[in-house]
């Protein structure tokens, strides 16, 4: 008992989201080798590994296990976060590589397991005879029951974060790092700023798209440079240019037609391409010349 608890002491504790990153990573890497072993059969007649596919993949997990678990006695996910699999079935306090039993047993459980899954849900789908359906009924109560110890295992594995699969629990294996690890100092300076950051840029670009800028823009230019040394006329026109004669709102992209009156660009163009022969609503000037109309620089221009 008391070897038991030194050889726990002893091994260097692996963080719960580390061994769900390697679990999740390892998912991966089955998806991109069977997507790539798939790929090799675009020019074939579909459908071609569709009656051998569990046995194919059998046969692909197969090949990692056997240089994976076998030979480096970890998973890909876990060489990757500097982790490998422990006998923990071991007195001694010394970290003890698995066993070959323990190997085997992990590839029946997994690679057999799911081959065995996968071939029994297509020999039993189709089949109506009555022990068939007794033999299905039997198939999906244990189906079901290791999911349930399977969940039991994973609510257990959040409390105490060791055996993150039922199958590494029943035999004895244990994820721990390969090298020591330095404690993990994290500052939250630089991540509290970024996040305060990303939150204001967030509401800015969800206030921008309600934001008036032409209207604010010449509101502002109104009350800051005030327009001076302008004729009467060209006074008039000033003050008209914060009205639109057609829609009589704040004037986008003004314009003028040679009367002391202001359109939008929008409304004036779809109007005089509308008809030809369109006058001023308010003088009833016609449209001798569409010239857009600016603050200060050109105003002085539009009458020359």
């Amino acid at each position: 008992m008391a070897s038991s608890i030194g050889n726990e002491e002893s091994v260097n504790p692996v963080l719960r989201i580390s061994q769900l990153d390697a679990l999740e990573l390892n998912k991966a890497l089955e998806q991109l080798v069977w997507s790539q072993f798939t790929s090799c059969f675009h020019g074939f007649k579909p459908g071609v590994l569709a009656q051998i596919e569990p046995e194919v993949k059998a046969f692909l997990w197969f090949i990692l296990w056997r240089f994976t678990i076998y030979s480096k006695n970890a998973t890909v996910g876990q060489a990757i976060l500097n982790i490998q699999y422990k006998n923990n079935l071991s007195q001694t306090e010394k970290y003890q590589p698995l066993s070959k039993h323990q190997k085997l047993w992990y590839l029946i459980f997994t690679v057999g397991g799911r081959w065995l899954e996968e071939r029994c849900y297509d020999l039993l789908s189709n089949r109506q005879v009555q022990s068939f359906c007794k033999i299905k009924h039997y198939v999906n109560f244990g189906a079901g029951l290791l999911k349930l110890c399977g969940l039991l295992n994973f609510l257990i594995f959040l409390q105490k974060g060791t055996f993150a699969t039922l199958t590494e629990r029943v035999l004895g294996i244990r994820s721990v790092f390969c090298k020591q690890q330095s404690v993990r100092q994290v500052g939250f300076e630089y991540m509290n700023r970024e996040l305060l950051w990303h939150g204001f840029a967030e509401f800015l670009i969800y206030l921008l798209p309600f934001i008036n800028v032409q209207k604010l823009k010449l509101k502002i230019s109104s009350w800051c440079l005030p327009i001076a040394g302008l004729s009467n006329s060209e006074n008039t026109l000033a003050a008209h240019c914060k009205e639109c004669s057609l829609c009589g709102e704040w004037p986008t992209m003004p314009h003028t037609i040679g009367c002391p009156h202001v359109f939008c660009y929008y409304c004036i163009k779809s109007n005089y391409l509308l008809d030809m022969y369109f006058t001023c609503p308010k003088c009833g000037s016609e449209v001798y010349n569409l010239q857009p109309l600016k603050y200060k620089i050109e105003m002085t221009e539009l009458h020359a």
